[in-house]
Parts: C-alpha cells; sequence; structure tokens
C-alpha cells in the first residue's frame, strides 16, 4: 500500500519522554503526600494525568479540590520543562526529511498540549516537516477517542486508506482503529503495554523507511 499521509504521535514516537513524565509526576504527587506506587506506570503512557486522578487518588478523590491540584501541577510542569532536544530519538529526522522527500504529508497528533508540541518540535530541530499539529486538549475527548484522528484526515484531505497512523500506546492505537484507520506501533519492550489492536509493528521508528 501506497500511502500519500502518515500521522504521527509524539511521545513513544518522536521523543522518549515516558520516564520524565513518570518522575516528574511522581515527584510532583510525593509533594502532596500521594503516591503512584499502587499503580502499573503503563496506565500513563500516552495519557494526561486528568484521566487518572481517581486511580491516584482513590477513596480519597472527593476530598480533593481536582481543579486547584491540576493547576498546581501545570506550574509543577513548567518549572520543570521537559528536556525535549535530549529527548528525540536519534533516527527521527533522518525518518521525516526522507519521508518528506519522497512526497509524503506529515501530520502529528498528540494528547499533549499544543504549546507543548510547538516547543518539543522546535528544540528537536524537525518543526518543519510537519504539515500539521492537532493537540488532543483542542478536542472536545482526548486519546482513546478518535476525534483528533478524525480532524487530522478531514485536513490532510485523504480516503482513510492512504493514511497511516504511528502510534505506540494502547490509548493511540483504539483511537487510531476508531477512526477507520490503519495503525502501526513502535513496539513496546518496557511498559508492557497491550498493543495488541495494531495492524503492524516497527522495532524502531527507522524501520518504517523499509515499508513504505
Amino acid at each position: 500500500m501506497t500511502y500519500k499521509g502518515i500521522i504521527f504521535d509524539m511521545d513513544g514516537v518522536l521523543f522518549q519522554t515516558e520516564d520524565f513524565y513518570y518522575k516528574r509526576r511522581a515527584d510532583f504527587l510525593a509533594t502532596k503526600g500521594l503516591s503512584v506506587a499502587h499503580l502499573d506506570p503503563a496506565i500513563f503512557v500516552g495519557g494526561r494525568v486528568n484521566q487518572v486522578w481517581k486511580l491516584v487518588l482513590r477513596d480519597d478523590y472527593d476530598h480533593w479540590d481536582i481543579p486547584a491540584l491540576e493547576a498546581e501541577y501545570r506550574q509543577y510542569k513548567e518549572e520543570r520543562p521537559t528536556p525535549y532536544k535530549a529527548c528525540v530519538f536519534s533516527d527521527v529526522s533522518e525518518v521525516l526529511s526522507t519521508l518528506k522527500e519522497r512526497g509524503i504529508e506529515l501530520a502529528l497528533a498528540s494528547n499533549t498540549d499544543r504549546s507543548e508540541i510547538e516547543r518539543a518540535l522546535t528544540e528537536a530541530g524537525i518543526f518543519s516537516y510537519f504539515s500539521y499539529i492537532f493537540s488532543g486538549t483542542e478536542c472536545r475527548s482526548c486519546k482513546p477517542d478518535p476525534e483528533i484522528y478524525e480532524k487530522a484526515c478531514a485536513e490532510l484531505g485523504f480516503v482513510k486508506s492512504e493514511i497511516l497512523v504511528i502510534e505506540d500506546s494502547p490509548k493511540g492505537i483504539e483511537a487510531g482503529k476508531a477512526a477507520g484507520l490503519t495503525v502501526w506501533a513502535i513496539r513496546d519492550q518496557k511498559f508492557g503495554l497491550d498493543q495488541s489492536q495494531a495492524d503492524d509493528f516497527l522495532d524502531q521508528l527507522g524501520d518504517l523507511l523499509d515499508k513504505v
């Protein structure tokens, strides 16, 4: 199959950020006397912390001011920015530039805030490769809801069979499949993620060049 457009997830596909995110999240919660030790780290992969507050807080959920907690966490993150330049996978620039040379339109669809997406792509020197950028925070619902991929397909303007999604998380894979798209997953070798819905697998992003 010849694909005219490829939509990439960001974290876990272009950037190895999950370890940094997990430690930052755990460190913040520790300042509140909270822990994530009872949770499988895999539940955080590909999602947003506001999707798991009930799992973190458990029976104490109703005793917390969640909007205030989220506001404090946002401030905490701003003071400890993700080092995207150091986190980008080594083969990303070559893969994206080669795909563009082949005439394939590239888009990015991530649950991450748009400002963070733009900072990540800029710091890594790969912003110019993407024709479209989509943030889950600008959708009614984040992944695993398919809305972000539906929006991306509409902007790309190709039929869905001509669009490929590259994901890693169960939430992202589910979103792509629910949108009626072909989804290839970067094979998880750390978190024990359930990637069974994916149509195919890549051991690393560079393998994409031999398959499209």
